[in-house]
């Protein structure tokens, strides 16, 4: 066990024994990355703050469920993900992973992610709007939390086999693209 999550049980512990500021602590830890998994997966600000917020607000109100079969952030990341698939279901939103902080590098393991070309950007962006919801979620976990397939299947409840299938479709799918262009 990393020292990382002995230091987030130990918050635990210290939230569940009445004490408010070690779920401070906590909340400040994961705050940005709650939010920004949220906005690459919705698109907005507005809406990705919303989750950050209802993400919080269950931290707060379950952190007596976690059990520790995973890591806090695992468990936090399922939570994420889970709140912006409702949304993008429950909003039909057509635009997806605003990604003006990366671009095409043309490595199968690092699509997206250098800060200088816009241009392809765009087309990345317009891609990725096409791609499945599962496809979209694989993308955004693998890439930019960089997230194992293992850690993935915990969050997602899916096979690895089915997870690498479609990072696999997606993958072909922006390379396609990339090569007709």
């Amino acid at each position: 066990m990393s020292d990382k999550n002995i230091e987030d049980i130990e918050l635990i512990s210290q939230f569940l024994a009445g004490n408010e500021a070690a779920f401070n602590l906590l909340a400040r830890k994961y705050r940005k990355r709650i939010y920004w998994q949220a906005r690459r997966m919705v698109g907005n600000h507005a809406d990705a703050d919303e989750i950050a917020q209802e993400v919080l607000l269950v931290m707060f109100k379950k952190l007596d469920t976690f059990k520790g079969k995973s890591s806090l952030s695992t468990w936090i990341y399922k939570i994420t993900s889970s709140r912006s698939l409702n949304l993008i279901k429950k909003r039909k939103i057509k635009e997806f992973l605003p990604m003006e902080f990366f671009l095409h590098k043309r490595n199968n393991e690092d699509i997206v992610k250098n800060y200088e070309d816009r241009e392809k950007l765009n087309d990345v962006e317009k891609l990725l709007t096409t791609l499945p919801l599962k496809q979209r979620e694989v993308f955004v976990l693998r890439h930019f939390e960089e997230l194992s397939y293992k850690e993935i299947s915990e969050i997602t409840g899916q096979s690895i086999g089915a997870l690498k299938a479609n990072y696999f479709h997606a993958l072909k799918k922006v390379l396609g693209k990339m090569d007709n262009e």
